[in-house]
This record gives C-alpha cells, structure tokens and sequence, in this order.
C-alpha cells in the first residue's frame, strides 16, 4: 500500500461570530486556502488534482450544493477538477482529510486536497414547508449550530440535548468541577496568547482582504477569538444551561467563522510535483458514544486509532484535541491517563480561545500539529474531537 503524505497546510484567520469574516460568503470563504495553496506551490498543476474533500456542517446557506465543488471552481481551479462535500459534524475536516488519505493509499488517487469551511455568521434561518393546507403553524429554525427539524422518535429514544446541554451531562458524568473547567479554559488563552506572540501561526495562516462599504479593504491576519482574562473573570461568568452549571461562554469554545486547506500527495505524486512532505497519514478512526455525553467521543476513538495503527500514548508527542467544552477535554484527557496541564496537549493553545468553525476545525487541528511537529522534532501526533450526535474522530500523523 502507497502512504499518503501531507505537503502543505493553510487557513484563515478565525473569525468571531458576527466579526470580520461575517461579510464573506461561506463559499467565498471556502476558496481562500485553496488560492493560497495553488499560490505556495507554483510547481504543482492543478489539472493533475484528482478531488477535493471539504468538510461543512451546516449547508443551509452559501455553502450549500457541494460548497468543495464551487469553493474550488471560484478559486481558478481548472473545471475538470471534482469536488465533494462531506458532512460529519464538527469533525467534517479531519473525516475529510481521512479519505482523502485512504484514497492516495489505496492507490485510487495521487494528489489530493482536503479541508472544510464554516460560516456560522452566515448561517441562515430557515422554514419547513407547511405539513396541512393553509398551515399557521410554520417555525423558524435556526441552522448555526445544534439540532432542527427534530425527529420525535430520535426524542424519545435519544434525547436532543444542546451542545452546551450535553457538556453539562459530561461534567456531571465524570465529576468535572467548574474550577477545573475555568482553570483549563485559562490555559488555553494563555498558550494561545503565547503562540500569537512568538508567530507559531504563521505557517498555516493566509491573510484575508475583506472588502469595507469605504476605502481600502480590511487586511485580516491573525485569529480574533482570543481573548485576555483571569481566574477571577472566568468565576464571574453564569452558567449557559442552569443558573448552578459550571459550562460557561468563558470554558466553551466559540461560534465563529473559517476555512482550511491540506495538499495530500502519494509518494510518486511529491516526485513529479515538486512537493515536500510535512508528514504522513498513519491513521483515522471514528467511534460512536451516547449522544446526550457527545464530548466524550475522542476518548473511544483515540483508543480505537491506536489499537489500529500498532501505537501507544506514550508515543504522540503532540496531542491536538479539540476544545468543544472544558468539560468535555478534561473528561476525555482524565479517561486516558492525561494530565489537565500536559504541556504536549494543545501546546499552542485549543478551540475555547481560537475558535471553533465546525467544518473547518479538524484541518486546524492537523496542520498545527504538522507544523508543531516540524518545529519541535517530535515523531508522531493524535489529533482528536467529539462530533455532535455522539461520535468521536481521530488521527495519527508522522513528521517526514
């Protein structure tokens, strides 16, 4: 079996819900990093791209009908080039960065580009048809985040708990204290802050000219999700689901806006391209969970990965789980053996300060861990998230 490699890793700046990027279109968004890969790599000809994978959860706005197949025709990608939207939640990129690999690896394709796109500003509200003539009884359903259109069945048997519902569930589950939450919610913006200040996001970030009503373009080049803050300022928030819970606006991640790129090439494809490998796909794995306990999806499927790839914990020297809730990480980190503070876990910081565009956060998290790797000299790195519904999804990449 070929090995699939990845050569190149870009996104935009993550934007806040409502922020900078709120007046790009998803698909205009989605073709930013696919430009900017075509731009740092003049050596590779598009028209030898075999497909393009982009993750989305949402596809109830601009991003629907395959938003990979017009994100790319938008980005001068020749038309003979295919595109194909795939939807697993908030783990839609990296589930799209697995097939893209078992594809390469299978020998089906050479060159391929994975990565995902959301705009949650730009999600829209939508309306069902009316199920009886001269219905007065149509709803608005807003599609940014969560459930709609519920099945009274899925009700019934599963419940259709919040996302921040269901890391109450988790807290409560796994004795997670709202102290703990608060305390790693702080780190998170704190190494983040860091990794802002020593330029550690410079690799994989593009920078994004967003048109203004007047004069000049906006120059958008650094995440605006982060944030400063305290222990103290953490305590102050109040709870999002009941007065006494412990998850917070502060210990959540956010709702914001995004897009990423991978280049993924077969060891023959490097060669005729000119392409230089980061690091190879040794590995992905799904697993299901409980949805009413969704964040604690990364902990089966981490488990799974490893048992499938022939590797331990011990060896990831870089752990990119994506920061859901607080509640859920630490549940997660706990049931593995982690400590709350391990400095090779979200080294750079996770999604409570970066932000967390649901179909655009996998990639993320592969290309920080890439680039951490390069910088760091470790060997091997887990990516890992929880994805609504319960499931969990995870991946093992290597340096070359």
């Amino acid at each position: 079996m070929t090995q699939a490699f990845i050569c190149d890793a870009v996104r935009t700046p993550f934007g806040r819900f409502g922020g900078t990027l709120a007046t790009v279109r998803a698909d205009d968004l989605a073709a930013l990093p696919l430009k900017a890969l075509l731009e740092r790599n003049p050596g590779l000809d598009p028209s030898c791209i075999d497909d393009v994978i982009y993750g989305c959860a949402n596809q109830a706005g601009e991003d629907n009908r395959n938003v990979a197949r017009m994100a790319l025709l938008l980005a001068g990608l020749p038309e003979t080039v295919p595109g194909s939207t795939v939807n697993r939640l908030c783990g839609s990129s990296l589930d799209a960065i697995g097939i893209a690999a078992r594809a390469i690896k299978s020998g089906e394709t050479q060159l391929m580009i994975a990565g995902g796109v959301e705009s949650m500003s730009r999600a829209p509200f939508v309306m069902g048809k009316a199920e009886s003539a001269y219905s007065r009884s149509m709803k608005m359903e807003d599609t940014t985040i969560g459930w709609r259109f519920i099945n009274p069945l899925m009700k019934a048997m599963y419940g259709v708990d919040s996302m921040p519902e269901t890391a109450e569930n988790v807290a409560d589950e796994f004795g997670i204290s709202r102290a703990d939450q608060d305390a790693f919610a702080l780190r998170s913006q704190q190494r983040t802050a860091a990794a802002q200040e020593k330029g550690l996001f410079n690799d994989e970030l593009i920078a994004v000219n967003v048109p203004q009503r007047k004069g000049e373009p906006l120059h958008f080049a650094r995440d605006e999700h982060p944030r400063s803050t305290s222990m103290e300022s953490l305590a102050k928030l109040k709870g999002v689901v009941r007065a006494d819970g412990s998850v917070t606006a502060g210990n959540a991640s956010g709702v914001n806006d995004g897009a990423c790129a991978l280049l993924l090439a077969s060891e023959l494809a490097l060669n005729a391209h000119d392409l230089q490998p980061l690091a190879r796909v040794v590995g992905v794995a799904t697993a299901g969970v409980a949805p009413r306990i969704m964040g604690f999806g990364p902990s089966p499927a981490v488990r799974k990965v490893l048992a499938q790839t022939g590797l331990t914990l011990e060896q990831m020297d870089v752990i990119e789980l994506n920061e859901a809730f607080a509640a859920q990480a630490l549940a997660v980190t706990r049931s593995l053996g982690l400590a709350d503070d391990a400095p090779h876990v979200n080294p750079n910081g996770g999604a409570i300060a970066l932000g967390h565009p649901l179909g655009a956060s996998g990639g993320r998290l592969a290309m920080t861990a890439a680039y951490q790797l390069k910088r760091t000299g470790g060997r091997y790195a887990l990516c890992t998230m929880c994805i609504g519904v319960g499931q969990g999804i995870a991946l093992i990449i290597e340096r070359v």
